[in-house]
């Protein structure tokens, strides 16, 4: 049972990383800071990772807190990861402006 709770805390980090970064994206709209969303995505993963191994250490498969940093870092990259494989899966094919192979 411990070791299911283990692999759950990922994709609730990307859950929480992703949700927080759509609200980010809604309410910023200037382009310079919209670029940096994996930046934020990092850095909001890794405080998630280290609030998890402190608050809850058997939530968080790691055994010290640099593990939980990169874990909780490559779950917030992960909420990009997705953000992009949803954008990707539903944009419109009909549409030039959306084929962009720069």
């Amino acid at each position: 049972m411990e070791n299911l709770i283990e692999i759950t805390s990922v994709p609730v980090i990307v859950a929480i990383v992703y949700a927080a970064l759509a609200l980010y994206k809604h309410f910023v709209k200037a382009e310079k800071w919209v670029r940096l969303i994996p930046l934020w995505a990092a850095l909001l993963g890794v405080v998630l990772g280290i609030v998890a191994f402190y608050a809850v250490p058997a939530i968080i498969p790691a055994d010290n807190v640099l593990v939980a940093i990169l874990v909780g870092g490559a779950s917030g990259l992960a909420a990009t990861g997705t953000n992009q494989i949803y954008k990707q899966l539903t944009k419109d094919k009909d549409d030039p402006g959306n084929d962009k192979t720069e």
